[in-house]
């Protein structure tokens, strides 16, 4: 009998009782070795969690001198098809930008508000956010480098959405799902999720039974023979 039945389901066992470091674990012996973004990408709060479907983006870096040459909408529109992509979010969606360079902020606050609004399950970006302290007060799982007010709006566009998308290495694709805590984001493929899953639920709770058997006084090395996890 499957463990779950629904994306629903599945992101409630996730949050009961999985977490990124145990779903990269199962994906290391699955021979997917690239999948957690950079560490530098933290949550804004240390108790913020995201799990859910990648709603990709892509933004680029633009110059004053571009948007003046420019004949393309989504170059001349402030913020390119941002918001396009933004108001495409579906329930348990995460919106997932990379392609730009650190030097200004990629999500903010009213974005965050919409996103809220529509049921999105939170935020990733490569690279800063803005309005810390708004994005707190809805409690957004909000994961990037950190604060810096910095505005996108004269620096760059989103140019794309919904399509594959690269970050340092790590290849998302629309529909992966995004895993994150305190300790790192993961990308699982939609085409190993169900194997995934499978093997870091039970994983999980194996530990749980070392976790145990060493409160009760087991030694490390007579824990591993017996249980195979460490």
């Amino acid at each position: 009998m499957a463990l779950w039945q629904s994306d629903e389901e599945l992101f409630v066992l996730a949050r009961q009782e999985l977490f990124p470091a145990v779903v990269g674990d199962v994906m290391d012996k699955l021979g997917l070795l690239h999948q957690f973004l950079p560490p530098q990408i933290k949550p804004l709060a240390s108790g913020m969690v995201v799990i859910g479907r990648a709603m990709t983006v892509l933004e680029a870096d633009l110059t004053a001198e571009a948007v003046d040459d420019a004949d393309d909408d989504k170059v001349n529109n402030p913020f390119g098809l941002m918001f396009h992509a933004l108001d495409t979010m579906k329930p348990n969606e995460v919106y997932i930008c990379a392609g730009a360079s650190p030097t200004y902020a990629l999500w903010g606050g009213l974005m965050s508000t919409r996103a809220r609004l529509l049921g999105a399950a939170g935020a990733v970006v490569h690279g800063y956010s803005r309005d810390t302290n708004e994005i707190l007060h809805l409690d957004f799982p909000t994961f990037s480098f950190g604060g810096y007010a910095q505005d996108q709006g004269p620096r760059g566009r989103v140019i794309d959405y919904r399509s594959p998308i690269e970050m340092e290495g790590v290849k998302i694709d629309p529909g992966d799902i995004v895993f994150g805590d305190i300790d790192g984001v993961c990308i699982v493929p939609q085409s190993a999720e169900r194997d995934v899953f499978t093997a870091a639920l039970e994983k999980a709770r194996g530990e749980n039974q070392v976790r145990a058997a060493l409160e009760a006084g087991m030694g490390t090395v007579e824990a591993f023979e017996s249980f195979g996890i460490m």
